[in-house]
C-alpha cells in the first residue's frame, strides 16, 4: 500500500485542523482496500468558540451517512468533548441514550448525527484518529490464531482489543485498556474481527501510520503465500435464463423487485469453483457491519438455484428463531448475494445502488477470505450469535430505515425501450427511469449511449431489423441487471405518402420491416425473459391511423394495424404467465425531430389554420406532447394497469373519426 499524501494538495485543502481532517479522510476513503461504502470513521479534536464566543474542546467526528471518499467539512459532527468523556465513565449506557446525548453535545444541531464510535474517538488522547476495516488486517484477525499473528506483525506498536459490540461497549473497553498503558507509545489499535485505528497529533502522520501498518499486514500475508496464487481464477459459464429465474425467486422472498448483478470475473468464477467454497463462503462476513448489507452468509446455488433460495429462506428463519429475543420482527429472509458454482457471484439489491454496494463488498470478501484460507490457514468469522446482534442492532437498523419511504412505481424493474434516441421513445425511457426503472434504450442512432446516459440509463446501438443484433441487445440488458420486466416497443418510421397504385414496393417493404417485423423480432427474443420477470408488461406504440387511416398512408397504416393484431395475439399467449401486452395509439405529437417548424407551418397552411390551431385540432383542443405519451406508457407498464391486457388506448385529445 502506498501513501497518497500530496503536500501541494494538502496545502490547497486548507491549513485548519478540520480542513486537514477532510483531506486525509478522503485519502482513506479513496482506497477500497481500506474503506467500503460508508465504512470506517475519522475525527479531529480542536478548541473552538461556540455561538456565545466561549472556548470549547470539540471532537469533529464523521457524521452518520457520510462516505469518507467524498466527505466535506459539513460531514463532520462537532461534539463537546466534556459530555463524551463523561459518558465513557458510565458503567452502562443504552444505545438510545448514547445517541441522544451525543446529539445533545453537538455545537450545531443541524449537523449530521455523530458516528456511533464518537465516544471511542473521544477517549483516544490524540488529535487525529483514523479507523478503517482494512482487508489485510481483517484477514489476519479472522484467521486461526489471529491475536498471535497481530502480535507477531506489530509487536508493541498496537494494542489488541478483543471483539465487543460497537458503540458504547467498545468505547468502554478501549477506555479501560488505554488507562493501563502509555498511549503516547502506541501507533494504533487492532480490533479483533473489526478493523484498525491509527492516531497522531498530525493528520499526515496518522494517515501514513495507517498505510504503514496495513502494509505490514499485506507483507506478512504475501510472505506466507510464497509462490502460491493468492486467489483462484477461472472462466465463468453463462446461463441468462437461469439468472433471470434466480432474480425472480430472490425478489419473491424479498417482497419487492431486486436487481441481480452478476460478477463473472476470473476471480469470482475461481472462487465459485473452489471445492471448499460452500464452507469458506458461509463462515461469515469480513466485518460485523457488513452483515446489514450482505446478511450473515450468501446462498450457495448447488443444484436447482430456485430450490437453493427457498432453502436459504428456510434456514434464515431458523437462524432468527434461534437468536431472537421477544419483540423482534424478522427481516425478509432473501439472500443478498449468491455463490454460483461455475458461474461466479451474484449480488442483489432493491436499487441499483444497493446492489452495487453489495457487489463491492462481495468482491472484497471473495478476495480476503481466500487470502486468509490460502496464506493463514483458514477463515474464522464471528459466531452467528454475535453477527445476529449487529444485524438486529437498533442503531444499525436505524441506518436502513433512513433510506425508506414510498418506492417509485418501477423501482427494481428492468425495461427495454426501442427507438429511444428522440421523440416518443426518449420520453418513454425518461418516464420509466424517473419512476425508478433501470432502462436500456435501443436505437440506430450512434449517439444513443450518450443520450441514455443523460437520464441515467444504458444505450445500445442496434439496427432493430437485424435479428442477431436484437438478440445481443436483449441478452446484454439481462446480463447488466439480471432480468427483464418491461418492454416498450416503439421503433418506427413514417414512410413517404403514396397512393396504392403509385407506391414503390420498397416503401411498403421498409415500413413492414421497421414498423411491424422489428417489433415481432424484439418480442420473440424478449418474451422468454419477461416471462421470468416481475409483473411483466409489454407496451407497443401504435398510431391513430389504425382506427382512422388516411388515404395515401397504406404502408404505415397497415403496418401499425398489423402491430395492433400482434399485440392482441401476444396478450392471449402471455396472459397465462401473468404478462400483460397493451398498445397505445398516439396522434399529432409534434414535439419530435420529425416535425420541424417549416413542416408544421406547411401542414397548418394546408388546413387553413395557424400552427397553434393545427397542433390542437382535436376534440379537447389540447396539444399532445411526447411527455404525455411517455407518462401513459409508464402507467400502462405499472400497477395502475396491472389487470389490463390486450387493450388499445388512444392518446390523441379525442378524435371524432376514432370515437
Amino acid at each position: 500500500m502506498k501513501s497518497l499524501w500530496n503536500s501541494k494538495d494538502a496545502k490547497k485543502a486548507g491549513r485548519t485542523l478540520l480542513a486537514q481532517r477532510v483531506y486525509s479522510s478522503r485519502l482513506l476513503g479513496a482506497d477500497p482496500d481500506l474503506v467500503l461504502h460508508g465504512g470506517g470513521n475519522t475525527s479531529v479534536k480542536a478548541r473552538v468558540s461556540d455561538f456565545f464566543g466561549e472556548p470549547s474542546d470539540v471532537l469533529y467526528v464523521k457524521g452518520s451517512g457520510w462516505d469518507l471518499a467524498t466527505i466535506e467539512a459539513a460531514g463532520f459532527s462537532p461534539c463537546r468533548m466534556g459530555p463524551l468523556l463523561k459518558m465513557a465513565e458510565f458503567e452502562s449506557l443504552s444505545d438510545a441514550d448514547m445517541v441522544a446525548q451525543c446529539r445533545a453535545a453537538m455545537l450545531d444541531p443541524a449537523a449530521p448525527t455523530p458516528s456511533i464510535e464518537a465516544i471511542v474517538h473521544a477517549v483516544i488522547p490524540h488529535r487525529f484518529v483514523d479507523h478503517t476495516h482494512a482487508d489485510a488486517v481483517v484477514a489476519l484477525t479472522n484467521a486461526p490464531g489471529g491475536k498471535k499473528r497481530i502480535e507477531e506483525v506489530y509487536g508493541e506498536r498496537v494494542l489488541v482489543i478483543p471483539y465487543v459490540m460497537p458503540g458504547f461497549v467498545l468505547a468502554k473497553e478501549i477506555h479501560k485498556r488505554l488507562a493501563k498503558v502509555d498511549a503516547s507509545q502506541l501507533d494504533g489499535l487492532v480490533l479483533m474481527n473489526h478493523g484498525i485505528f491509527t492516531f497522531h497529533h498530525e493528520a499526515k502522520r496518522s494517515y501514513e501510520l495507517m498505510v504503514e501498518l496495513v502494509t505490514l499486514a499485506e507483507d506478512h500475508i504475501a510472505a506466507k503465500l510464497g509462490r502460491r496464487r493468492p486467489v483462484a481464477t477461472a472462466k465463468a459459464g453463462e446461463d441468462l435464463p437461469a439468472l433471470a429465474a434466480l432474480r425472480a425467486q430472490v425478489s419473491s422472498w424479498r417482497g419487492r423487485p431486486v436487481y441481480a448483478l452478476w460478477d463473472r470475473s476470473p476471480e469470482a468464477a475461481g472462487f465459485s469453483n473452489r471445492e471448499d467454497v460452500k464452507t469458506l463462503a458461509t463462515r461469515g462476513p469480513l466485518t460485523p457491519d457488513h452483515v446489514i448489507r450482505t446478511k450473515r452468509v450468501p446462498v450457495v446455488l448447488a443444484g436447482d438455484p430456485e430450490a437453493a433460495v427457498d432453502k436459504f429462506a428456510e434456514d434464515y428463519a431458523k437462524y432468527f428463531n434461534t437468536h431472537a429475543d421477544a419483540g423482534l420482527t424478522m427481516l425478509d429472509p432473501a439472500p443478498r448475494w449468491a455463490v454460483w458454482p461455475g458461474h461466479g457471484t451474484v449480488s442483489f439489491g432493491a436499487t441499483r445502488r444497493e446492489a452495487e454496494v453489495v457487489r463491492d463488498i462481495v468482491g472484497h470478501t471473495v478476495k480476503t477470505v481466500q487470502l486468509a484460507a490460502n496464506a493463514l490457514g483458514g477463515w474464522r468469522a464471528l459466531p452467528a450469535s454475535k453477527l445476529f446482534e449487529i444485524e438486529y442492532w437498533e442503531l444499525e437498523q436505524a441506518k436502513l430505515r433512513k433510506a425508506g419511504g414510498a418506492a417509485p412505481a418501477h423501482r427494481g424493474k428492468v425495461a427495454i425501450v426501442s427507438g429511444s434516441a428522440a421523440g416518443i421513445g426518449f420520453a418513454c425511457a425518461r418516464a420509466l427511469a424517473e419512476a425508478g426503472a433501470e432502462v436500456v434504450g435501443l436505437d440506430l442512432n450512434p449517439e444513443i449511449p450518450e443520450i441514455m446516459a443523460g437520464i441515467g440509463a444504458t444505450g445500445i446501438v442496434v439496427n432493430l431489423t437485424d435479428e442477431k443484433a436484437v438478440i445481443a441487445a436483449v441478452e446484454e440488458a439481462v446480463r447488466l441487471h439480471g432480468g427483464l420486466d418491461i418492454v416498450v416497443s416503439n421503433a418506427g418510421i413514417f414512410t413517404a405518402g403514396a397512393y396504392l397504385e403509385d407506391m414503390q414496393q420498397s416503401n411498403w417493404d421498409k415500413s413492414m420491416a421497421v414498423n411491424l417485423t422489428s417489433h415481432q423480432v424484439l418480442l420473440k427474443h424478449a418474451i422468454p425473459f419477461v416471462k421470468r420477470g416481475l409483473d411483466g408488461a409489454i407496451v407497443l406504440v401504435g398510431s391513430r391511423n389504425v382506427n382512422a387511416p388516411g388515404a395515401g398512408a397504406a404502408s404505415y397504416s397497415c403496418a401499425k394495424a398489423g402491430l395492433t393484431q400482434l399485440c392482441r395475439v401476444a396478450a392471449l399467449e402471455l396472459a397465462p404467465f401473468g404478462v400483460r401486452c397493451n398498445i397505445i395509439h398516439p396522434d399529432a405529437v409534434f414535439d419530435t425531430k420529425l416535425w420541424t417548424p417549416e413542416a408544421l407551418q406547411r401542414s397548418a397552411e394546408r388546413y387553413g389554420l395557424t400552427v397553434e390551431e393545427y397542433k390542437t385540432r382535436n376534440l379537447m383542443k389540447t396539444e399532445i406532447k411526447s411527455a404525455d405519451v411517455g407518462a401513459m406508457v409508464s402507467a400502462m407498464a405499472g400497477p395502475l394497469f396491472g389487470k389490463t391486457t390486450g387493450a388499445q388506448l388512444p392518446v390523441d385529445g379525442g378524435n371524432d373519426r376514432v370515437i
